[in-house]
């Protein structure tokens, strides 16, 4: 047997340090140990404001207009290197903010982040940007933007490349509120970050046994207390979905639960569970996948690593709800014990299903974990997230995700919280006619519609069987849960979606 590449150490990842500054940003470069980057945001006019640190500097802002016409095109960078020795500044980064919006500057957080990824110390001057949500931006797009996956050498795995060491936000005076806003939005793109880095991990390496361990692992670090079913536990309660799935592999099954409390609560406490789906390779199982639609198949549980990095998050971010997540782990294999179309499964709770593809076993394994969650755990709210279908994908493309819900005010703070963080949900209907073609003539209710289309809306309405009457959501992350693009704040392969706005949605529940 070949042996495995080493993993590189995803929980610890060599993040930043983050401040904010109440001088002016001459100053704050003068405390700078030197070589530091400074960041001025351009913005429109003619000629471009933003610039007048440049005098203050000792140079001309007019002459440097003039000569490199810096664009406030959101994004846009104009370098001007130093001479060394001269000026507190080793370099000098014009970049666009556009209007100032929250999405023209996380755009322009982004390239500060890819611009000055792995230096030392960088200043950015961000004195114009008086709203909270468009500085928050700012710094969700430099520490997204700055961060490039690790490899598997030879000589070992590398580390992910990060933002600079040391990054300094020089603030509008008035905004007062600034220090715990750089905070509370360092917090969130690092979350996701760690859901990349479980995402990219090669599926040699990555099984479910070893998502458990790094659950366990980040619990007993975040003070989360973790529980994990084994193949045996599973059988001996009853999750025959997540049994059919992972029964062809020779990497069983498992289901983890983490849950955070918060500390301090007075009085009841509401609780809301997140459950992830968890398939850390997907070959199809017997609904074969071609070739090409493997190749991003180690990244089809970005579902429960978003689910698992904000779990671990939680405490950092202040959220002042109990949390439990569930993580649906299993590989779907092709082999002689895996499971079958026309198979019948028995889940958590007594509900049968009929297979009607092997392909389709995202909202198999999910089922066993809502059904647990609405039967067991009784929370106020379930909110699952999953790259669960083609069809999401189809409609959406890349840039958003689906989200179904039975509850139009859980739906709507979602939609809220996804719009403040850039990462956009788009709200679909449960249509309850499409609901009889779920109906099986041989088990309680079919996993998958031959009807052609609608088939992100026919997933929902099946895993709408097992949360009973507790109000539930839906992520379809198919489309944005992956990028085919370096670019923004992107990297190829796993984006993290949904951890973001997760994160920031438990931030506002009390």
């Amino acid at each position: 047997m070949p042996a495995k590449p080493r993993a590189c150490d995803l929980l610890t990842p060599n993040v930043s340090e983050w401040s904010v500054s109440d001088r002016s940003p001459v100053d704050t470069l003068a405390a700078a140990r030197g070589g530091a980057h400074l960041v001025l945001l351009v913005g429109p006019g003619e000629p471009a404001t933003g610039l007048d640190v440049l005098d203050d500097l000792g140079l001309d802002a007019h002459e440097v207009a003039s000569a490199h016409e810096p664009s406030a095109e959101p994004g846009k960078r104009t370098p001007l290197p130093l001479p060394p020795g001269r000026y507190a500044a080793r370099m000098v980064h014009l970049v666009g903010q556009g209007s100032g919006a929250p999405e023209d500057l996380r755009a322009a957080g982004a390239e500060i982040g890819r611009a000055t990824r792995g230096g030392d110390e960088v200043v950015i001057d961000a004195t114009d940007v008086s709203d909270v949500d468009a500085l928050a931006a700012l710094v969700e797009g430099a520490v997204l933007g700055a961060w490039t996956s690790p490899k598997w050498t030879g000589d070992g795995p590398t580390s992910p490349t990060v933002a600079a060491r040391q990054v300094t936000i020089v603030a509008d005076p008035s905004l007062t509120e600034a220090g715990a806003v750089v905070a509370s939005a360092v917090t969130r793109p690092r979350a996701a970050l760690l859901a990349r880095q479980l995402g990219i991990t090669p599926s040699n390496i990555k099984n479910p046994a070893w998502m458990a361990a790094q659950a366990r692992t980040l619990g007993q670090r975040q003070g989360l207390a973790v529980k994990v079913w084994t193949e045996r536990d599973l059988a001996k309660e009853g999750f025959g979905g997540l049994l059919a799935v992972g029964g062809g592999s020779a990497t069983p099954p498992r289901l983890v639960q983490l849950d955070y409390e918060p500390p301090r609560a007075a009085g009841r406490t509401p609780h809301v569970v997140l459950v992830g789906k968890g398939i850390t390779f997907d070959s199809g199982g017997l609904n074969v996948k071609p070739a090409e639609g493997m190749l991003a198949m180690k990244t089809d549980m970005m579902g429960s690593a978003a689910v698992l990095a904000v779990l671990a998050a939680c405490r950092d971010a202040g959220v002042a709800v109990k949390v439990t997540g569930l993580l649906a782990l299993a590989e779907n294999a092709v082999s002689g014990a895996a499971y079958r179309p026309s198979d019948v499964v028995t889940h958590y709770g007594g509900t049968t299903v009929e297979i009607g593809n092997t392909d389709a076993e995202g909202r198999i394994v999910l089922a066993d974990a809502l059904a647990y969650a609405d039967k067991v755990l009784r929370p106020d709210v379930i909110v699952d997230i999953a790259t669960l279908t083609g069809a999401a994908r189809v409609a959406l493309a890349r840039a958003m995700a689906p989200v179904y819900a039975t509850d139009d005010t859980l739906r709507d703070a979602l939609v809220d919280a996804s719009v403040t963080v850039g990462e956009t949900l788009w709200p679909m209907p449960l249509t309850a006619a499409y609901r009889r073609a779920l109906d099986s003539d041989v088990a309680d209710v079919k996993q998958f519609s031959s009807a052609h289309g609608g088939g992100s809306i026919m997933a929902a309405l099946f895993l709408r069987e097992f949360v009973g009457s507790t109000p539930w959501a839906h992520l379809d992350i198919a489309g944005p849960g992956r990028s085919d693009v370096d670019a923004g704040i992107l990297a190829k392969g796993a984006t993290g979606f949904g951890t973001r706005l997760l994160l920031r949605w438990l931030e506002g529940l009390r």
